[in-house]
């Protein structure tokens, strides 16, 4: 029996390593099956009930991944062995693991009111003093639902007005005209994101950056939208 895995969820590096370090640890953990790994699919050989294991134990491990960022060889065989049938939430009070397993969380109670008042609601509005996280918390809240598949693409907007420039006035095209406004959203998602993945997001249209101007008649399903610096529009 062969069946092929999709991990397209994910950075294929963190999964099988460089120069498929992790990759041959799967396999020596796996004798008696084949496994091959090709760009963002694992092609997987042996007996259908050898093959259910390790599919099981592969998607554990792909969960790991999308919620820490990444998984160190010596925690690889204890989350791909556990025998648990239930898919793992390895995350507690955690939003998201960020770059390098770098752990995102609501550190003061206002935030975690902000993360309270975004679970229960389909629109929130966060009004405070610059710096107390609103923007982090929101971009936070956003990849996390984008990495449990609950929205489809994540759309960052907000008024280029700050400075008073005309963008005409500005050089560049219109993303690099817009750049210097939405450096706040950048900076946030850089934080939360592999710099590869955060490319292929923007170029796919997953992850969207755009000025409040551009979104007029937009239809927006399936997505989580953040309006930031509301105040100016």
């Amino acid at each position: 029996m062969e069946e092929t895995i999709k991990i397209e969820s994910i950075d294929p590096i963190s999964l099988l390593g460089v120069n498929n370090v992790k990759l041959k640890a799967i396999k020596n953990l796996h004798p008696k099956l084949k496994i091959i790994a090709r760009g963002s699919t694992v092609k997987v050989m042996g007996s259908e009930q050898e093959i259910a294991n390790f599919k099981r134990r592969l998607m554990n491990v792909i969960n790991y991944i999308e919620q820490y960022g990444d998984i160190k060889p010596k925690e690889l065989e204890h989350v791909l062995m556990d025998e648990n049938t239930e898919q793992k939430n390895y995350s507690d009070d955690v939003l998201v693991y960020g770059s390098g397993g770098k752990t995102v969380k609501a550190k003061t109670e206002n935030q975690r009111k902000l993360v309270q008042a975004v679970n229960e609601n389909d629109l929130t509005f966060a009004v405070g003093p610059a710096g107390t996280g609103k923007t982090f918390t929101a971009v936070a809240l956003a990849v996390r639902a984008l990495k449990n598949k609950e929205v489809k693409r994540i759309i960052l907007t907000r008024p280029a007005v700050e400075s008073g420039e005309n963008l005409g006035f500005l050089p560049g095209d219109l993303r690099e005209k817009l750049d210097p406004y939405m450096q706040p959203l950048y900076d946030a998602l850089r934080a939360m994101l592999p710099m590869e993945k955060l490319k292929e997001y923007i170029e796919t249209g997953v992850v969207e950056v755009a000025p409040l101007a551009f979104m007029r008649g937009r239809t927006l399903d399936n997505a989580f939208v953040i309006l930031d610096e509301g105040q100016n529009a």
